[in-house]
């Protein structure tokens, strides 16, 4: 399992993180796996925990509450907790990733005073809000808009899947504020929860990944002060695609975990099973199956942690990211599609963990965009001047 030189070759600090949050995990989280997935409780007591832990401050610099970490440590958290609840290592991914990075990257002093401190200890959920209904792999072509009326913006139209839009107290919403100027003409707002005109809408009754909240928002009038204009105006979705770029690797990273929560569960279950008086794992057609996921694991994990090296030492990585991306999301279907094979009828009993890994596996090939927007990114890569 920890064979890859990514893994060896970890500092002493990180082997230390790394074993912490897989402790956490194991003690915290699993006993209540398919309670907050029949539930679909969002585990604020866990994610507080994180957060004593410096876990929801993951990239941010410790002057505003953080841990100062970097995206190898980033990437080893993700991959433990999908071992265990996918979901709630999709919320650690998004909050840390999306709101709290963007704001951390492109925020002004002011705003990072504001706001970090209590995002990074885990006291206040991030929400961030590109998507909309009819703009999802097409990510600039929003409709919301935000117009300046002296001191304020105001806001209105809608987001689409906004993760932790229920649970979360800070929002990261794009807009347009320059409908000329296309992609330039975006700009990013940051909102806080009762905010006049911020309305929190239908929560989504999802497949999987169930823990980890998504909802609809709509803007009617929302008075924005000026000063919660994040970054630059019209640098909203340049910012956003920036900030995506480093998601990419948390999602390939939880990709990982969720294939190898797959494959641990399938060497288990085949090393338990008998079947005509001989134990699934002496089968050969179990043991290529396992032979397969192991490999395609491992080379996940090199793609995950080679994008996360290059993100530390601020190498262009936009081509890495994505590649890690889309392969580790892709071996994380197979894993998924494979370890219920392997577990026969139990593995469509949810009394059995690969169920609710086949539930969660399909989001990591949609969100933070598909594997077609990955393709994209890759052959633009290789196909330019």
């Amino acid at each position: 399992m920890d064979n890859s030189p990514f893994i060896t070759d970890l500092s002493e600090n990180q082997v230390i993180i790394r074993d912490t949050i897989r402790d956490f995990a194991e003690k915290n989280i699993r006993p209540f796996i398919m309670e907050y997935d029949e539930s679909q409780k969002f585990p604020m007591d866990i994610m507080q925990q994180l957060g004593e832990l410096g876990f929801m401050g993951i990239l941010v610099p410790e002057k505003f509450g953080g841990a100062d970490l970097g995206y190898i440590e980033y990437a080893l958290i993700v991959e433990e907790l999908a071992k265990v609840d996918p979901s709630v290592s999709l919320s650690v991914a998004a909050h840390n990733g999306l709101c709290t990075n963007h704001i951390n990257l492109f925020g002004n002093e002011e705003q990072k005073k504001k706001y970090l401190p209590d995002l990074a200890s885990g006291k206040k959920i991030g929400a961030w809000g590109l998507t909309e209904a009819a703009s999802g792999s097409d990510a600039a072509g929003l409709k919301s808009t935000a117009v300046k009326d002296g001191d304020y913006y105001i806001l209105n139209g809608s987001k689409q899947f906004t993760t932790h839009g229920t649970v979360g107290e800070t929002y990261v919403v794009m807009a347009i504020t320059n409908k000329d100027d296309g992609k330039k003409g975006i700009s990013a707002f940051i909102l806080e929860k009762g905010m006049d005109g911020l309305i929190i809408g239908k929560k989504e009754n999802k497949l999987g990944m169930r823990a980890s909240d998504t909802t609809q928002l709509a803007f009617e009038n929302c008075k924005i002060p000026s000063e919660n204009l994040l970054g630059e105006e019209g640098m909203g979705f340049i910012n956003s695609m920036q900030v995506l770029e480093g998601g990419r690797i948390s999602i390939a990273a939880l990709s990982v975990g969720l294939a190898q929560g797959c494959l641990d569960a399938s060497i288990k279950y085949s090393n338990e099973r008998k079947q005509f008086n001989k134990h699934l794992s002496e089968f050969q057609a179990i043991q290529f199956k396992l032979a397969d996921m192991q490999t395609n694991i491992e080379a996940a994990r090199m793609l995950t942690f080679r994008a996360a090296y290059m993100k530390d030492h601020n190498i262009p990585n936009t081509k890495e990211a994505a590649e890690a991306k889309l392969f580790a999301s892709e071996i994380a279907e197979k894993a998924a599609n494979e370890a219920i094979q392997i577990f026969g009828g139990y593995g469509f009993i949810k009394e059995y963990p690969v169920e609710k890994f086949y539930r969660d596996v399909k989001l990591l090939t949609i969100g933070e965009g598909t594997s077609e927007i990955q393709r994209i990114v890759i052959a633009r890569d290789l196909l330019k001047d």
